[in-house]
């Protein structure tokens, strides 16, 4: 722009180099030009072609008239390119004069300072004007001789002990020296003294300010714009400051309006870089997504559970245990009084309302939704037994996530009630009874002499996989004998069931309906119904119990190995014990660790499991199942190994997502990351804590990070690729206890924690993308990290056996 002669160029270092115009090296800002052959550019494009970096100005360099072009390094772009080409021979030969011109004067300026130096480099003779003697005067110059010391001992004496002793100085001659005064010439020079005083006698000065008060007032101010009439704006748009400013300007305004488009120009880039590298503040938090309480249900009850619906989105399960006091712990008879014992279950879409309510005989402990059908939930009460619930007719309510005024209690036991003749409710109570969530009962219950004699701490649902038959097909395996449930309890004992069937579920709901029914009628009527057997029974039952050491391992949680068995009885296994034991018959297989040594192999049973118990010990039981030849039962060869570690019972037990021989076990003041088969101990354990650890859970996408909670109401994160001694991040959640800890993953982008506490609230919290999606390799990483810990486990242990041989010798 009015320099139509001149054409901006890229130069790369590859062309740079060929036709030897390196910047700072072959051409600088002040020999800044080059005269390149015409014959040579065009053999380049013949060369290159396209890539050349001349093709753009292939039609400039072709029409060019003479034989050398003149290529310009350009440092500053002022035309937008590191080189510009000058295409005519007039604009040529006037670039070169002015830089002609300029190194002739520039070569005068050197040779007038040269000659400026030279003038200056001839001294004058130096003329002494008595300043040498004040220099002497001033020297310091030594004018007394020193005085020499020499102190000498008897050879015969270096080295003896020196004793000191008193003795008076005039005994001896020479014993001392006496120094007289004596008037030195030093101090008799004559110096005039002049007496001055001097007094420091401060300035003072009162001032006083005071701050004029004025009453407040409203005030504006309008700015308006300059107008310029018609004349002014046609002169100033036809100056040529205007134009100068504008053909300086064009082109940084193109490249900046460019820039515009490509890039963010306000976007900071070493900011960015810093958060890229700072690893001590990460962007890692929970944010609070919902809350979920019932002043009715949850009032004075701690949360013991909490489990996400498997398959339908929003829907959240809990259950609740009281805290009775002192007061009604003696006065038991009145507990059924006191609350309901219920499983309630919420959406997101309606967290105020209820969806439904799952009644129950007692205080539900823990409770899992069935993976294969997630209508069937199975529950541990607090008094052992095991409860199962069918929520199939209720599928479309939560799924609509939206309150049914007409559906108030289940439609299993509207007919009987009608049947019976109750009246119906008036128009008032049916009103009200329409807000009211819909009442489920359970379906199921296991027989109280059968179950467990202490509460029922965990509950794990075995996969329903199909069953090979023997024509070699598949089939589904529907028959009751295969185990679905297990259970456990600190009473010591693990108990296997399998479902009972609908037919035996529905005649279960018709009998409780029946006995409510009964409990509504009269004294003194006869009862026409025959009793049903329809006790709900387990199939196998293992004590955690060592007869031959009195050992009680009393599981609080548990984890197994293999969840798929089969149990089949054996004939022969059942005619000896009938002959042995004709008193009394089990309805279960119990195994038990027996010291007979006539032991039979028994099939199609794996139970390999870590237990977590109350004392804190986390014990593996590697099971080999035997039949006793004596008793015909079937016991087992226990070789256990047991950690004592947690201070406390242990509350978490759980096996990684991702990896099938890691879990994580949580109990007291401690935590442990376990490896099965390594018996070196865990892989990881953290330190004792000032707070107790109350729960915790694997996050569902991410290998290297957990969640624990505390008794003080937070939550540690830990992230294992970062920090193995410390949470990473810890956030509080409630001013109580944290019970019970939930993860849910509901889509790739979303994915939530539920967070119980002591005061009977849910917290929903909707965990960062940072703790989503996990970096690259990261599984990889964190396995990498779990096999060092082995070897350095193992090669602990190899030396402290080293080091007990060394000392047994």
């Amino acid at each position: 722009i009015g320099h139509p002669e001149i054409f901006p160029l890229l130069l790369t270092e590859k062309t740079q180099e060929i036709f030897n115009c390196r910047p700072d090296e072959d051409v600088t800002e002040e020999n800044c030009f080059r005269c390149i052959k015409k014959e040579d550019i065009i053999q380049d494009l013949k060369t290159r072609a396209k890539t050349s970096d001349f093709y753009p100005l292939k039609k400039v360099v072709l029409e060019y008239p003479g034989e050398e072009l003149l290529v310009v390094f350009d440092p500053n772009f002022q035309y937008g390119q590191n080189f510009y080409i000058i295409a005519s021979e007039e604009a040529k030969e006037n670039f070169l004069k002015v830089k002609l011109s300029i190194a002739t004067a520039e070569e005068k300026e050197e040779t007038e300072e040269e000659n400026r130096e030279e003038t200056l480099e001839v001294h004058k003779p130096w003329v002494s004007l008595g300043s040498e003697k004040e220099v002497e005067e001033e020297s310091v110059k030594e004018r007394d001789t020193k005085i020499k010391y020499k102190i000498s001992r008897v050879r015969s004496k270096f080295g003896a002990p020196i004793t000191f002793t008193d003795k008076n100085a005039s005994d001896d001659k020479d014993s001392y020296a006496e120094c007289t005064a004596y008037e030195d010439n030093t101090f008799s020079i004559k110096m005039l003294e002049r007496d001055v005083g001097v007094q420091m006698v401060p300035k003072l000065r009162e001032a006083s300010t005071q701050t004029k008060w004025t009453f407040p007032k409203n005030a504006s101010t309008q700015y308006c714009p300059r107008q310029l009439s018609d004349e002014a704006k046609a002169e100033s748009l036809s100056s040529e400051t205007l134009k100068k400013f504008l053909t300086a300007v064009h082109l940084r305004m193109e490249i900046a309006l460019q820039q515009n488009e490509i890039m963010n120009v306000f976007f900071d880039d070493w900011k960015a870089l810093g958060e890229d590298q700072e690893e001590g503040k990460p962007d890692v938090y929970l944010k609070a997504y919902q809350s979920f309480t019932d002043v009715q249900y949850l009032k004075n009850r701690t949360i013991s559970c909490v489990r996400w619906h498997p398959t339908i989105y929003g829907i959240i399960a809990l259950s609740a245990i009281e805290q009775p006091s002192y007061e009604e712990q003696v006065n038991l008879s009145n507990k059924s009084l006191l609350h309901q014992s219920v499983i309630l279950l919420w959406s997101f879409f309606d967290p105020i309302c209820l969806q439904l309510v799952l009644k129950a005989p007692e205080d539900i402990y823990c409770f899992q939704f069935s993976p294969s059908d997630p209508n069937i939930i199975a529950g541990g009460c607090v008094d052992g037994q095991v409860v199962l619930w069918d929520i199939s007719k209720h599928e479309e309510r939560l799924e609509s996530a939206k309150p049914v005024a007409d559906e108030t209690i289940d439609s299993s036991e509207s007919e009987p009630r009608a049947a019976a003749g109750v009246t119906e409710p008036s128009p008032m109570k049916a009103q009200h009874s329409s807000t009211e969530p819909p009442l489920v009962r359970h379906c199921a219950a296991s027989s109280i002499p059968y179950s467990h004699t202490k509460p029922a701490t965990d509950v794990h649902w075995l996969p329903c996989n199909s069953e090979d038959n023997q024509k070699g097909g598949t089939s589904e395996n529907k028959d009751e004998n295969y185990l679905q449930l297990v259970t456990c309890s600190p009473d010591c004992s693990i108990l296997f069931w399998s479902i009972p069937s609908i037919e035996h579920r529905e005649k279960f709901l018709s009998e409780k309906i029946k006995e409510e029914k009964r409990s509504q009628m009269p004294h003194g009527v006869p009862d026409t119904d025959q009793d049903l057997d329809l006790s709900w029974k387990p199939r196998i039952k293992i004590n955690l119990r060592e007869r031959d050491t009195n050992t009680e391992y009393g599981p609080t949680r548990i984890s197994l190995r293999e969840l798929q068995y089969r149990y089949k009885p054996s004939g022969k296994a059942k005619s000896l014990s009938a002959l042995r034991a004709p008193i009394k018959e089990s309805p279960f297989t119990e195994m038990s660790v027996s010291s007979s040594k006539n032991l039979g192999v028994l099939e199609n049973i794996s139970t390999d499991f870590f237990v977590g118990n109350e004392d804190g010990e986390v014990v593996y039981s590697a099971w080999k199942k035997k039949i006793d030849t004596n008793s015909a039962k079937p016991v087992s060869q226990k070789h256990s190994q047991k950690y004592a570690l947690h201070t406390e019972t242990i509350n978490t037990l759980q096996k990684s997502p991702f990896f099938k021989d890691i879990f994580l076990t949580i109990g007291g003041q401690k935590f442990a990351i376990w490896k099965e088969g390594v018996t070196n101990g865990p892989t990881l354990q953290s330190s004792c804590s000032a707070g107790r650890f109350t729960a915790g859970q694997w996050s569902l996408t991410r290998p290297g990070v957990f969640f624990i909670g505390r008794d003080n109401g937070n939550i540690d994160i830990w992230d294992l690729l970062k920090k193995t001694h410390e949470p990473s991040h810890f956030q509080n959640i409630s001013k109580s206890i944290i019970t019970f800890i939930s993860p849910s993953s509901a889509s790739a982008e979303q994915h939530f924690l539920a967070v119980s506490d002591n005061l009977g609230v849910l917290h929903i919290l909707e965990i960062c993308q940072t703790l989503c999606h996990p970096s690259s390799n990261e599984h990889a990483n964190v396995l990498n990290y779990f096999e060092r810990e082995v070897k350095y486990l193992k090669y602990c242990e190899q030396e402290f056996k080293k080091y007990q041989k060394f000392q047994a010798k």
